[in-house]
């Protein structure tokens, strides 16, 4: 790729390791899709809470990939930490509320893009329950079935508003650049998706005038 090896300090280890001897130590222990998307959180060099990431991942993840539990992320941070990925501190506040405050160690930012250099490219999955109800139409009211079309329609709406006012959160720093691309993208996808739905609805009412 034309970058240079990095030679990172291991918390578990004496010295410095190759770039490719932290990634083959990394992948000794499975990552799941969850403990990369915390580390790809906590990469924009923020240091943050469980709370914070699952608030973050709510107003962002969740438009493309999906939003992990809280339990499923605070189960990855203690795993990260014990792999010297990320790090955590207890939070000094003069308040009784105790927060454990996460940071992306070196090694950790040399594991993830790693990972994002070598992991094959896979076509995105596709689950959605309102079209497995249109494909058994045949044993739905006509009625009924419109109704579920345009329930979804307006979910798909609400995510589009959703990320309008998101967009607006998004700090104008240069960190965040590729954050706002995405965040057009997410736009462009719901955008047609409503409009795909609104294709679907006039294709039902002309079937169901056919069973009349």
């Amino acid at each position: 790729m034309g970058r240079k090896r990095s030679q990172v300090a291991c918390p578990r280890t004496q010295g410095s390791l190759s770039r490719a001897t932290l990634f083959s130590m990394a992948t000794s222990a499975p990552t799941s899709s969850t403990a990369n998307a915390v580390l790809g959180l906590l990469s924009f060099g923020h240091e943050l809470s469980g709370y914070d990431l699952k608030k973050w991942a709510d107003h962002s993840l969740k438009f493309f990939f999906g939003s992990p539990a809280i339990s499923q992320i605070y189960g990855e941070l203690q795993r990260l930490e014990s792999l010297g990925l990320v790090v955590s501190r207890i939070e000094d506040r003069s308040d009784a509320r105790v927060r454990r405050l996460y940071t992306i160690t070196e090694a950790g930012q040399v594991w993830l893009a790693s990972w994002l250099e070598t992991e094959p490219v896979e076509l995105p999955s596709l689950r959605n329950p309102t079209i497995l109800r249109v494909w058994l139409g045949h044993l739905m009211d006509p009625d009924a079935l419109r109704d579920t079309v345009k329930e979804q329609r307006g979910q798909l709406e609400e995510q589009l508003s959703q990320l309008s006012e998101d967009r607006q959160r998004v700090p104008h720093e240069a960190s965040m650049a590729y954050a706002e691309l995405v965040i057009q993208w997410a736009e462009r996808y719901y955008s047609a998706e409503v409009d795909n739905m609104d294709r679907l609805l006039n294709e039902i009412d002309a079937l169901g005038h056919l069973r009349s």
